[in-house]
């Protein structure tokens, strides 16, 4: 296996320094920062430029996510095209969230960080693409609240999209919104172990009782200690599910998932128009909508319905 691309480039781009970013909910950031990626050669490949939108605990480095589309003839060839990642806003890898800096009080944002949407987010990326000097993307592929992102700027930004590719997107139903409630009631309860056990939930939603079932089984845990020998002994789906946990306390933030969960919530493809058919009937772009058979937050037949709806607002959709 060829090693995982490094960024050409890895940066960050700041704005809303003079007059604030007013985001849809209420309130405002100013300034804004989105710390960025590119692979490839931006330059040569303006025109085939592919904006790659991360999931809740992604970031903007592409390739330490999905390193397995990188490569000669796959789908991000970077002899063919540039790969664009951009930390989005909330989150905790460089880019305005609750971890950074406040201007204002110049403590971090923590609790008092604003709701920010799937709207805001993408908003705040076209400002950057303006500044990287790319008016139209080839393709906006994500999975998850990427999924949520290309379809939020197939109907934003409806001319300057050519594909979106959604994988594990559609606005939530009642069963996601109730997963995502209890993660952050957990996290409000309890803060790191609450992370720790969000996490551990999210976990289960990703998965499939069959996966489970082959790879755990009734298995003690690796340890080896029988579950009747004491109250803490565990059996090894859970062990995974504790170490799962513990592994994303290193590297994420309590206020991010609670920002990016709730954005999630939000997201509904009909806001701010008349109804959704009409918000549909925007996109220009073509749209592969990708469902997991496995999934609890985004099921394939809530995918297959979105899929009905777009084809129904005489739009193109796979």
């Amino acid at each position: 296996m060829k090693p995982i691309p490094d960024p050409d480039f890895e940066g960050e781009f700041s704005f809303a320094r003079e007059e604030p970013f007013h985001l849809e909910a209420e309130g405002e950031l100013q300034p804004v920062t989105l710390r960025y990626a590119l692979y490839g050669d931006l330059e040569r490949h303006r025109g085939r430029a592919v904006l790659a939108c991360h999931a809740l605990s992604g970031s903007a480095r592409v390739a330490d996510w999905w390193a397995e589309m990188f490569g000669s003839g796959r789908a991000f060839d970077l002899e063919r095209r540039c790969v664009i990642g951009i930390n989005v806003l909330g989150s905790c890898y460089g880019s305005t969230g609750p971890p950074s800096i406040d201007p204002q009080t110049g403590r971090r944002h923590g609790d008092g960080f604003p709701l920010v949407t799937v709207g805001d987010m993408v908003r705040a990326q076209a400002r950057l693409l303006d500044h990287l000097g790319v008016p139209r993307l080839a393709a906006v592929v994500g999975g998850s609240i990427g999924g949520m992102q290309a379809l939020e700027w197939a109907l934003r930004f409806p001319g300057r999209v050519e594909r979106c590719i959604a994988i594990g997107a559609t606005p939530l139903s009642a069963m996601g919104l109730a997963l995502n409630h209890l993660q952050r009631q957990a996290i409000r309860l309890d803060g790191e172990r609450g992370l720790a056990l969000a996490r551990a939930l999210a976990m289960c939603s990703y998965k499939s009782a069959e996966l489970f079932a082959e790879r755990y089984g009734r298995r003690p845990n690796r340890n080896g200690e029988d579950p009747l020998q004491s109250r803490d002994a565990r059996y090894d789906v859970a062990g995974y599910l504790d170490h799962q946990g513990e592994i994303f306390l290193r590297r994420f933030d309590a206020g991010s998932y609670l920002a990016l969960s709730k954005a999630m919530d939000t997201f509904d493809l009909g806001r701010g128009y008349d109804s959704e058919q009409e918000a549909l009937r925007r996109i220009h772009a073509r749209v592969l909508l990708i469902g997991i058979s496995s999934d609890w937050l985004f099921p394939p037949e809530d995918v297959r319905a979105l899929a009905h709806r777009i084809r129904a607002a005489g739009r193109c959709c796979d």
